[in-house]
């Protein structure tokens, strides 16, 4: 069942990093033709650029939090957990995954609910000229975490293999400063 739901995650991080190369061709494209418009005569940059620019960021970062997680290359403060067990760190992360996780992603569902319903009820668009709709956007907010949480199940069920001895436990990788770096 967890691989199930990993797969989720690896499908899902397969096209994330391609919306990173959109996001900075979009960038890219708008500056440029703001620049060649009052040149050339015409009117190519619009807000919809810039717009599409911060959509595709969020679809990075909501879509992409996912498939972090289960590389395990999301934020952690590793001072000590480096040097504990597997197994010990097995339960930190069950600890963490059961209450924090998974109720973050609970009341982020459900927080966010009422206002992605308000927004495709009235179909909600951009205050600036030439903006893009905002109620798809809005959505992948749900989505995102949904796929948090469905990656927080997966997590989950892989820490209980592991202490039950039928998975093993993964070594995490130090953090190595680049060289002059802190």
């Amino acid at each position: 069942m967890a691989l199930r739901l990993d797969r989720v995650s690896d499908r899902i991080g397969q096209v994330v990093p391609w919306l990173a190369l959109l996001m900075v061709l979009v960038g890219a494209f708008n500056t440029v033709v703001r620049y060649l418009d009052p040149r050339l005569g015409t009117q190519l940059s619009s807000n919809a650029y810039l717009e599409l620019q911060w959509y595709l960021f969020s679809l990075l970062f909501l879509l992409g939090g996912a498939w972090t997680l289960k590389q395990d290359r999301h934020v952690r403060v590793d001072v000590l957990y480096t040097r504990w067990s597997a197994r010990t760190r097995t339960w930190i992360d069950l600890a963490g995954t059961l209450l924090f996780l998974i109720p973050f992603t609970v009341v982020g569902i459900r927080v966010c609910w009422p206002p992605v319903r308000a927004s495709w009820a009235i179909r909600e668009g951009s205050p600036d000229p030439d903006g893009l709709a905002r109620y798809p956007i809005k959505t992948v907010i749900l989505i995102g975490f949904a796929l948090l949480l469905v990656q927080a199940i997966a997590n989950l069920l892989h820490q209980i293999a592991i202490l039950r001895g039928r998975e093993a436990a993964h070594q995490p990788t130090p953090h190595v400063p680049a060289e002059g770096g802190l």
